[in-house]
């Protein structure tokens, strides 16, 4: 199931960069609820993902039928997702919030369903990320639970957008909905991804010939990191400031944030290619 998880991602990012180039081209809208940007980050985030769950998946403590099962589902549920946003792209019409024909509001209801069953699956690799794992190290341990706990958030703040949105269509209010039920995107984005940076630092980490302690100490400081710039990203966005209103301090915090995680990378790939000079 594994290698059939990296097929279905690469597929997937496939179909975000075709949708990103027709955008181009076309000259077409970047904004609103029927512009193509809809399957181009739909392909390109859930390729990302699937092909992270699908090698983060491997690291933990679960049977090879579990993960077979959470992994098969997670993948279809991927697949289900992309394709009919991006189907409702074609059709012309909005894939979320949309109700005003049978159609379209089966297409809401299993989007938001698949919506959840990805919350389910995350939520039990999650748990099991927390399980005590020997085989492993220590800061691959940790950067995994960090990575899926920041996913796991991800996850709940998009389906409190859906969750917002549906009911301000049922209450009559379609295109308050398409205007204002995507407005965490930016949190929902910056949290969605720390799944993949943070155990992709500490996989590197494994290469270097440091201590397990050095190796944890780096981690955590992009851990950190990772975690300033999204916690300024979320206030942000929570309090509705534009970019132009962020007060100086925490424009000052994400430069932290960020140059900790630029310095975690930095370390670790100059002691990746010290190991290698090593006869």
């Amino acid at each position: 199931m594994e290698h059939v998880a990296y097929v279905v991602g690469v597929l997937l990012l496939a179909s975000g960069l075709v949708h990103l180039t027709i955008l181009t081209v076309s000259g077409g809208s970047w904004v609103g609820p029927l512009s193509l940007r809809k399957p181009t980050t739909f392909g390109l985030s859930f390729g990302v993902t699937l092909i992270t769950i699908a090698w983060v998946s491997s690291f933990l403590r679960l049977g090879d039928r579990a993960r077979a099962i959470l992994l098969g589902v997670f993948t279809i549920a991927c697949v289900v997702e992309t394709a009919l946003v991006s189907l409702q792209a074609w059709r012309g019409v909005p894939s979320h919030f949309n109700t005003e024909t049978t159609f379209d509001a089966l297409v809401a209801r299993l989007l938001a369903a698949g919506g959840l069953t990805l919350v389910i699956i995350i939520a039990v690799m999650t748990l099991a990320s927390f399980r005590a794992n020997a085989a492993i190290s220590p800061s691959l341990r940790l950067a995994i639970r960090i990575g899926f706990v920041t996913l796991f958030s991800s996850l709940i703040v998009g389906a409190s957008m859906i969750a917002k949105g549906m009911v301000l269509v049922f209450g009559g209010h379609r295109q308050a909905a398409y205007a204002t039920g995507g407005t965490l995107k930016p949190t929902h984005a910056m949290t969605m991804h720390a799944i993949l940076v943070l155990p992709l630092l500490a996989w590197l980490l494994t290469l270097t010939a440091w201590n397990e302690r050095r190796q944890v100490r780096i981690v955590l400081l992009a851990s950190v990191g990772y975690a300033l710039v999204a916690g300024v990203v979320a206030i942000r966005n929570i309090a509705g400031l534009a970019l132009s209103q962020m007060p100086i301090a925490a424009i000052g915090i994400v430069a932290i944030g960020m140059l900790a995680m630029l310095a975690a990378w930095v370390m670790a790939l100059s002691g990746v290619a010290r190991s290698s000079e090593r006869p």
